[in-house]
């Protein structure tokens, strides 16, 4: 079978229209359309409108169990570097206390504590305060992890998002992932075009 150039042309470039608009409809309608639509004895919607609360149930799991969980907000307050900046706060104010504000507002009796009655008492207040700190952070952490639902949290919003809000979203994140899936349904589509003029021409 003989073909002319206008074929050898016309169909790899034919076919590969045909792929990449294939796959441009495909990334389309993961968002569209984005209400139910019935067609005959179909419905039809978009991948992620369809699935957006099974989307938004993943998504709050993967982020409260390997992104960010209330054991990460647990090791960071319990870190030694806070605990030294909670010390080194409570002894800046200690310092300001027995300094400014005590003598202002008792400046008869501070004169009878002098620098190492202060120091002493400094002592003694910081070594109770880190007695207690860690009390204190271990009391707020069982708070957090009892009241902040991070799961629940994610899931709610993504679950919430208006269909207009998550396909702006996803594309601004996945945009050249969607624009390579086009392009590759092209290629595709004119290699495919290339073989079947070659199979022609031989045959």
């Amino acid at each position: 079978m003989e073909l002319s150039w206008i074929n050898f042309i016309l169909i790899p470039v034919i076919s590969g229209l045909i792929g990449w608009f294939t796959n441009w409809i495909a990334v389309k309608m993961l968002f569209r359309p984005k209400d139910k639509i019935k067609i005959l004895f179909f419905n039809i919607q978009g991948v992620f409108p369809k699935n957006q609360a099974t989307v938004a149930q993943r998504i709050g799991n993967m982020v409260s169990s390997e992104l960010f969980s209330s054991k990460d907000i647990r090791e960071k307050m319990e870190h030694p570097d806070n605990l030294e900046t909670i010390r080194n706060a409570v002894e800046k104010k200690i310092d300001e206390y027995l300094n400014i504000t005590f003598p202002k507002n008792y400046p008869l009796t501070s004169i009878f504590v002098g620098k190492n009655r202060k120091n002493k008492i400094k002592d003694d207040l910081i070594y109770e305060v880190e007695k207690v700190a860690p009390e204190v952070i271990e009391h707020y952490v069982q708070n957090i992890e009892r009241e902040l639902n991070i799961e629940e949290i994610v899931r709610r919003k993504v679950a919430d998002l208006p269909p207009d809000k998550l396909e702006s979203l996803l594309n601004s994140i996945l945009k050249k992932e969607f624009r390579f899936i086009e392009w590759i349904g092209g290629i595709i589509g004119l290699v495919i075009g290339i073989l079947q003029v070659v199979m022609v021409y031989l045959l």
